[in-house]
């Protein structure tokens, strides 16, 4: 029994000084231990989890170019490491953050050049000061369109030598140069290129016009044989063009030139008070329908009005007929939007190889032709001998490279062709196009009907006109050589 007591006994004491020990155990770790344990752990260095544009991107927009990187976490970027931002071949401007994004402002990128934008280790920051790893962006903008010969020759034969001499210097300077141009105020006058040169100091260098009106001239408003405005701009060095909506009587018999249209239907008017017409384009080719009557004779009248120009050494170039397809490759019920392309592309074709004839057995040699596309109507294209230039007209589009999706579309569609954008409204700069890879022959944005300065304007406003005719690529009417 004593036995028993001294076990317990020492039993007690055992357990007494292990309970001692579990006790002082985590004094002793603490007074032992580094007292940086004690301080709160760092976050991990920042990662990137994307970019803009992404590593290795290629058909980059060689214009002005933010990149922005971004992070796993809230990020710095000091200004004392901006300057350690690279990228051979071109300019860092600024370095900015904000929350998780980082970005930096590039510029002087040229065509079909490799790029390799490095961010050193340290530049980018964690909220805690933790140094982001070193960064490359590498990425290749947008190759110039290769620009194959285009068609030497006239689809005129024999063609008027000042028209030749228009084509050729077109032809020269293609690819490099753009000549900017300006639309007549509806008809018959410069209004739009003097609000342009009222604007920037320059006249476009090419003014076009419209034959709009040809079944009210001649009249005291409107009088197509008095060319003195054409041949002043001609002698001033500027090139002529002319466009024509060509109206017809809404239904067959009618006289009343307020019903004249040239909006398809059934000879009434639109819910918005507009007539539109049943004149049918393929009835034309069928001898004494009143189609084919109305068509010789208004054809007679434009060969007159055009031979006037001829007289006098000066060519035209000439865009009728145009967007012929409307939308009717667009969307399921898209239909023509003037009468000349309701029936079809055959007989649109026939009808442009037939104005085109019809010409050319009235004499008239100083004609530039230029054929209107839709992107998607290859069967509405009359044919490489009756069309010299190819122009595409563009609204409402702001970025550059969507405007130049297009150009290089119809690049590759008729690379036999010069291309230009023969309309535009709301369109992105010039300059970004340019720089995104569209290198239109020229460029003519559409008139306002009451503009009076270019602030504001619809189409192409003041600014838009400042950039296009600051562009040493842009040739204005000062810069044209005489082609008399």
């Amino acid at each position: 029994m004593k036995d028993m007591k001294i076990e317990s006994m020492v039993l007690y004491k055992c357990i007494g000084k292990l309970l001692i020990v579990l006790l002082l155990l985590p004094l002793f770790y603490a007074c032992g231990s580094d007292s940086s344990s004690q301080e709160e752990p760092q976050l991990d260095a920042p990662q990137l989890v994307s970019s803009t544009p992404a590593n290795g991107a290629v058909d980059v927009a060689d214009a002005d170019l933010n990149v922005v990187l971004t992070y796993d976490q809230n990020v710095t970027a000091p200004s004392a490491g901006h300057s350690r931002v690279v990228v051979a071949g071109a300019t860092v401007d600024k370095v900015s953050a904000n929350l998780k994004n980082v970005t930096i402002c590039l510029s002087g990128l040229e065509k079909g050049t490799n790029y390799n934008l490095v961010i050193p280790e340290g530049v980018v920051l964690g909220p805690t000061g933790v140094k982001a790893p070193q960064l490359t962006i590498s990425f290749s903008t947008v190759k110039k369109p290769e620009i194959k010969p285009v068609d030497a020759e006239l689809c005129t034969s024999d063609p008027l030598p000042q028209a030749k001499k228009v084509y050729d210097y077109l032809i020269s300077v293609y690819g490099s140069k753009t000549l900017s141009a300006s639309m007549a105020n509806v008809s018959w006058n410069i209004a739009e290129a003097e609000l342009v040169e009222k604007a920037t100091g320059k006249y476009p260098a090419i003014a076009f016009f419209d034959y709009i009106h040809l079944a009210w001239s001649p009249a005291n408003w409107i009088d197509y044989s008095d060319t003195k405005i054409v041949e002043d701009w001609w002698n001033a060095n500027g090139l002529v063009g002319a466009s024509w909506h060509w109206n017809v009587p809404a239904k067959e018999g009618d006289t009343d030139l307020n019903k004249y249209t040239c909006t398809p239907g059934n000879g009434t008017q639109n819910s918005d008070g507009n007539w539109t017409t049943t004149f049918r384009p393929k009835n034309i080719f069928t001898e004494g329908t009143w189609e084919s009557n109305i068509a010789k004779a208004d054809l007679e009248k434009m060969a007159g009005y055009l031979k006037l120009l001829q007289d006098k050494g000066i060519p035209v170039i000439w865009r009728p007929l145009h967007e012929a397809a409307g939308n009717i490759y667009e969307y399921n019920g898209g239909t023509a939007w003037f009468w000349w392309g309701i029936d079809g592309a055959e007989a649109y074709k026939k009808l442009w190889r037939y104005m085109f004839d019809f010409f050319k057995g009235k004499g008239i040699r100083n004609l530039i032709w230029v054929w209107t596309t839709q992107t998607k109507d290859a069967d509405f294209y009359p044919g490489d001998e009756y069309v010299d230039i190819i122009g595409r007209d563009i609204y409402s589009q702001t970025v550059g490279t969507d405007n130049a999706s297009q150009y290089n579309l119809i690049f590759g569609s008729y690379p036999q062709k010069m291309i230009a954008l023969s309309e535009c409204g709301s369109v992105a700069k010039l300059s970004e196009q340019w720089s995104a890879g569209a290198n239109w022959s020229f460029f003519m944005p559409w008139y306002q009907y009451d503009a009076t300065t270019l602030v504001g304007h619809q189409h192409a406003d003041q600014a838009w006109w400042k950039d296009a005719m600051s562009q040493d690529y842009v040739i204005t009417r000062d810069r044209m050589p005489s082609m008399k």
